[in-house]
């Protein structure tokens, strides 16, 4: 799986483009395990405004900003099947947003706010709709548990390991399988 990230971040999102493909690749795991599709290829590609309203005319026919565009394409000739695409990403409006959102006094931030709308995409990308309101809620509790399992993951992996967790032979949630010796 190919995952790339094109613009720039905002620093208000307070997100680094490491953390953004890290998610990214996650989200399309997640996506792809429940269609049963392989993503091959996804550039997400970070818009302000001004961008997201020229693509959301260009490829929706639809004016005005918006959180995110999914756009899929079929294979070409000698790709292997599977899920090819980009998300075009609004920064401008996950920050803004994230400030007026209901769960902001409860730490919902720009970040958050950007990495749903990743989520959001890539649900799209294995062909969710969101056209009805039970489409809606579906995919909307389907990506808050993703961004769930991703924030869960991260705060796991940045914290210090303990010396029970360094010398462990089996710490699967962590990534590390090998035992450690102490010096």
């Amino acid at each position: 799986m190919r995952i790339s990230i094109e613009g720039s971040l905002p620093r208000e999102l307070g997100l680094t483009r490491s953390e953004a493909k890290k998610a990214a690749e996650a989200f399309a795991a997640f996506s792809s395990a429940r269609c049963g599709e392989v993503f091959r290829e996804v550039a997400v590609i970070v818009q302000d405004d001004e961008a997201s309203a020229a693509a959301h005319e260009a490829i929706m026919g639809v004016g005005g900003a918006t959180d995110v565009i999914t756009q899929r394409y079929e294979p070409m000739p000698p790709e292997p099947d599977g899920v090819y695409g980009e998300l075009y990403v609004n920064a401008d409006q996950a920050i803004r947003l994230a400030a007026v959102h209901r769960w902001a006094k409860r730490g919902w931030d720009a970040k958050k706010e950007f990495l749903l709308y990743i989520a959001h995409g890539m649900d799209h990308l294995s062909g969710e709709d969101d056209a009805t309101p039970e489409g809606y809620a579906r995919m909307r509790r389907r990506e808050l548990l993703w961004c769930s399992r991703c924030a869960s993951a991260a705060a796991i992996a940045a914290r210090p390991l303990t010396r029970r967790e360094r010398f462990s032979s089996n710490i699967g949630a962590r990534g590390i399988h090998a035992s450690v010796s102490p010096s």
